[in-house]
C-alpha cells in the first residue's frame, strides 16, 4: 500500500467513493454503484469516473473477475486521512494551528478511548513544546508580538 505523505487530493466525492472500498477491503463497480446511489443521486457514469479517477491518481487498482472490475485500495484509510490533514494543516498560519486543532475537538463527537488517546498524545508532547509557536506566514518567521495573524480578525 501506498502510505505517503504526499498523496494527490481527494475530492470529497472521492472520498464517498474511498471510505465504501476501505470499509469492505475491495469491492466491483457494481458494489461502489450500488451503495452509493443508496447515499447520492449518481448515475454509474459518474461513479465509474470517480473510479477511474482513484486508479490514474494511484489511490485504487483494479482486476477483472469474470465481466467485473475489482477495486483495491493503495492506500490505507490513515494514510489518506494524515495525509490531507497535514496538507491542510501545513497552508494554516502555525500560530493557529493549535486553536483549529481546540475546536476541531470541541465540535467533533470523540469516544473516551479517543480522548484518553489525545490526553496522553498531549502529555508526552508537552516536555518539549515551546512557549509560543512562531508564525510561518511570510519568509523568515515572525515572532507573536511582530504577528497580526494573532488577532482573529473573522470572530
Amino acid at each position: 500500500m501506498n502510505d505517503t505523505n504526499t498523496i494527490e487530493e481527494i475530492t470529497p466525492a472521492e472520498w464517498e467513493v474511498m471510505r465504501i472500498i476501505w470499509t469492505l477491503g475491495q469491492a466491483s463497480a457494481h458494489q461502489v454503484i450500488d451503495l452509493l446511489q443508496q447515499k447520492r443521486d449518481w448515475s454509474d457514469s459518474t461513479i465509474k469516473t470517480l473510479l477511474g479517477r482513484l486508479v490514474k491518481k494511484g489511490l485504487l487498482e483494479t482486476s477483472k473477475d469474470g465481466r467485473s472490475f475489482i477495486y483495491k485500495p493503495l492506500i490505507s484509510e490513515t494514510a489518506a486521512m494524515n495525509g490531507t490533514a497535514s496538507q491542510l494543516f501545513s497552508h494554516l498560519c502555525a500560530m493557529k494551528r493549535g486553536k483549529t486543532l481546540v475546536e476541531l475537538i470541541e465540535t467533533l463527537p470523540l469516544s473516551r478511548g479517543d480522548i484518553e488517546t489525545l490526553q496522553a498524545a498531549l502529555a508526552k508532547k508537552l516536555p518539549d513544546a515551546p512557549e509560543m509557536v512562531d508564525c510561518d506566514c511570510l519568509p523568515g518567521g515572525m515572532q507573536e508580538t511582530d504577528c497580526n495573524c494573532k488577532e482573529d480578525h473573522h470572530d
